[in-house]
């Protein structure tokens, strides 16, 4: 049984079967050709941290797998009131045949799944994203835009950050992240993606001019200023991250190919320009899509390894 926390834990072969998979469901579904290969199954879903695409996407998955999934927020289960995690973890995995989990301490994933029965599913922490990620790479790969690949990462040291190094250190490319002083990444996180890169040939790199970054990037990307969480630091943070919105002028400084992507909700004004969001919204909003596709690739992976 295998667990889904983090990229780390992820081979560059398992990384690509997965969205391989999803690949492969996303073009049978277009085709009107439903896999049922989760039938009966339910995937309990517990929210600490709202969400519309999570959401939305695991538990249309789930339908469309043959499955059934259950929305769990923190209002509704005794997590966080009382139930120590390992109880709640007990019960649940008891009960169901995978877990989505979308919280805020990295920490608390960890816990639950070393209690668990079944396969654990990271749908965000303050840490990590790597569901997103499988997404962003699916889009690149259906784009034709994977190959000699060089990432500009331009905002907030945040779980995107974190899960675009991590993806990076494993497949081998190049990623520039510029952050302002004093939101860079978690240094541990770093460390142990350069040290995984050193396997894969992968370029990491950190600064704080968003422009050196952006430089000849094949891929542009950048994420919100302020995560959930965080609202009290919204002020401040707008001022810090002033000359770090993704427009026009800073987009020209990119290959004149290149592609833009954002995880949203997107904030215009802020994080990216409204002219620049529309001009690659295209792209943008099929790769909020394939959460959707990448998520199920995901989980029949999951379910299939219980088999090996």
């Amino acid at each position: 049984m295998r667990h889904f926390l983090t990229l780390k834990d992820f081979t560059k072969e398992e990384i690509l079967e997965i969205i391989d998979i999803g690949l492969t469901i996303k073009k049978n579904l277009k085709n009107k050709v439903y896999n049922k290969e989760l039938e009966n199954q339910t995937l309990a879903m517990i929210f600490e941290k709202s969400s519309t695409r999570t959401r939305v996407s695991f538990e249309t998955g789930m339908t469309q797998l043959g499955g059934h999934a259950l929305f769990l927020s923190n209002r509704d289960i005794h997590l966080g009131r009382g139930e120590p995690i390992k109880d709640t973890a007990r019960v649940i995995s008891s009960m169901c045949d995978m877990v989505m989990i979308r919280t805020f301490e990295h920490s608390m994933i960890e816990e639950f799944a070393s209690y668990s029965k079944v396969p654990v599913i990271n749908g965000l922490t303050d840490t990590y994203h790597p569901v997103q990620l499988l997404a962003d790479y699916m889009t690149l790969l259906e784009h034709n835009s994977a190959d000699n690949l060089v990432v500009a990462y331009v905002g907030d040291g945040n779980n995107m950050t974190h899960s675009w190094m991590m993806l990076c250190a494993k497949l081998g490319f190049e990623l520039r992240i510029a952050t302002p002083k004093g939101y860079e990444v978690d240094e541990k996180v770093l460390e142990e993606s350069l040290e995984i890169a050193k396997q894969s040939g992968a370029v990491i790199k950190t600064m704080n001019d968003p422009k050196v970054a952006v430089k000849d990037a094949t891929v542009v990307t950048t994420d919100t200023w302020t995560s959930m969480g965080q609202e009290d630091e919204k002020e401040e943070r707008i001022k810090i991250f002033n000359g770090f919105m993704v427009d026009d002028a800073m987009m020209s400084l990119a290959k004149d190919e290149a592609k833009f992507l954002h995880c949203l909700p997107a904030y215009r004004g802020l994080e990216v320009s409204e002219e620049l969001f529309e001009k690659h919204s295209k792209i943008v909003f099929n790769e909020a899509e394939n959460r959707l596709h990448a998520q199920k690739g995901l989980m029949v992976w999951l379910d299939r390894q219980r088999d090996l």
